[in-house]
């Protein structure tokens, strides 16, 4: 089914059996691909609401022996709520796929805001700052480590708010407790997570750190390397020069939270609401909302007259098969 056609016909896979939201779904476009699955634009017909779909092959996901962390991580988005998630919507599975369905954000993500840019103004960073804290204080609380905080895993909602995603790498992981899995995105990988544990919930800051630095900086603290041996001694060996030209609450934050030391990084709320570099700043979620990102709206209107590069082609998803079954099962 291609994005031209105008009918809305049913799909294997992509049709749901929850009343919230009886489909069928038709194919809209593509919003990305990866090297394990790919993210679909959908329209619900039922509901007449535009929706995001993840389509994972199964095949893929036994090659890789990940069938646990596609359940580990339909789990974690059914349980988290909170205003700078991306919500889950449902999950099912056709005969050669498992799809996520979640909502669809459609200003775009973080990465492309950023490449379009080059830089932002501390006011903005600050702003995604206090977000980013909010919502990965509260996934730690509950016992969550998402361990892909980068800028492509962050979307970008009507209000130009952040909407953390992609918990493909995310596992329960309460608090005491420790992981060894080497996973992630090389650049945004904490030491201790490179060089195979044992890390925990502080390695998000990490992740956040880097990010926040190539915001303030319009490039990456460290260079990407071929592997993730060769990506820990390049982290060992850089001693994260931070420009003077930044302001002295924001250096200090970058110099906190890129610590070496897992147990000596920021890693608390009341930290941050009494660091220099959030001062003036609210910790409330829904008072951050109320207020549009005037930066990223602006973005998002130049980019809505500029014609989209990523072309749709037809996508193969169990279309001719006609049943669907709810997942993980």
């Amino acid at each position: 089914m291609g994005a031209a056609e105008s009918s809305c016909e049913p799909a294997e896979g992509l049709r749901q059996d929850s009343a919230a939201a009886p489909g069928p779904l038709k194919i809209l476009g593509l919003v990305a691909k990866g090297s394990f699955g790919t993210v679909l634009k959908v329209l619900d017909c039922g509901q007449e609401k535009v929706f995001a779909v993840k389509v994972l092959p199964k095949m893929e996901v036994l090659r890789r022996d990940s069938l646990k962390q596609c359940k580990e991580e339909v789990s974690i988005q059914k349980q988290v709520r909170h205003p700078f998630v991306h919500c889950l919507g449902d999950s099912w599975q056709g005969q050669r796929h498992l799809f996520i369905m979640c909502t669809y954000c459609s200003t775009g993500d973080l990465y492309r805001l950023w490449k379009s840019v080059g830089h932002f103004a501390e006011a903005v960073i600050r702003l995604f700052a206090t977000e980013l804290v909010l919502v990965l204080g509260y996934l730690h609380n509950v016992g969550i480590v998402h361990r892909d905080v980068k800028m492509e895993n962050i979307l970008l909602d009507e209000r130009g708010h952040l909407k953390l995603t992609d918990f493909g790498l995310a596992r329960h992981l309460p608090w005491g407790k420790r992981a060894y899995t080497i996973c992630g995105t090389l650049q945004y990988m904490a030491p201790e997570v490179l060089s195979g544990g044992p890390y925990a919930h502080s390695a998000d800051w990490w992740s956040m750190g880097v990010l926040l630095f190539a915001l303030a900086n319009g490039k990456f603290p460290v260079a990407p390397e071929k592997d993730h041996m060769a990506m820990l001694e390049s982290v060992k060996r850089c001693t994260f020069c931070i420009p003077s030209t930044l302001s002295l609450g924001l250096r200090l934050l970058l110099s906190e939270l890129l610590c070496q030391d897992p147990q000596r990084r920021l890693r608390y709320l009341h930290h941050f609401r009494g660091h220099l570099f959030f001062r003036g700043m609210t910790f409330d979620a829904e008072m951050l909302q109320k207020q549009p990102v005037d930066f990223v709206l602006g973005w998002r209107r130049v980019k809505e007259t500029t014609p989209d590069s990523a072309a749709f082609s037809d996508f193969d998803c169990d279309l001719g098969v006609p049943m669907s079954q709810p997942w993980p099962g």
